[in-house]
């Protein structure tokens, strides 16, 4: 990624932002194309001083990009508005390794969907 954006945050929160120009020239796709996966459902992104970003961890990773789509739409389905679901994919948790966000990339993405599962009950 050619740039990143810090953007101040509360304890529960992404540390890195990307912008979506940078987020198209990762994944090797269209400018386009990142706005029809954010409209699908496929990424996350949220305005912070007017403009749209993502969070970078989340696309830092295919693991985590893999996942995310039935994570958001798990959340989306629990009544989760995307400002909602980075605060729930990024609330410390320590059985998870930190966050959900950073699970996302790893071993217990399993873990992560089960748990956003058990929000719509």
């Amino acid at each position: 990624m050619t740039e990143s954006v810090t953007a101040g945050q509360t304890s529960a929160g992404p540390t890195e932002w990307a912008n979506l120009p940078d987020i198209a020239e990762q994944l090797g796709v269209s400018i386009s194309k990142v706005h029809q996966m954010i409209r699908d459902g496929q990424l996350l992104a949220v305005r912070r001083d007017g403009v749209r970003l993502v969070p970078a961890e989340l696309v830092a990773n295919d693991i985590a990009l893999k996942h995310l789509p039935g994570i958001l739409t798990l959340l989306r389905d629990a009544g989760y508005n995307d400002e909602e679901a980075i605060k729930w994919l990024y609330e410390p948790d320590e059985s998870l390794g930190g966050n959900a966000a950073k699970a996302l990339g790893g071993d217990w993405a399993r873990e992560v969907k089960r748990r956003a599962q058990a929000l719509g009950f």
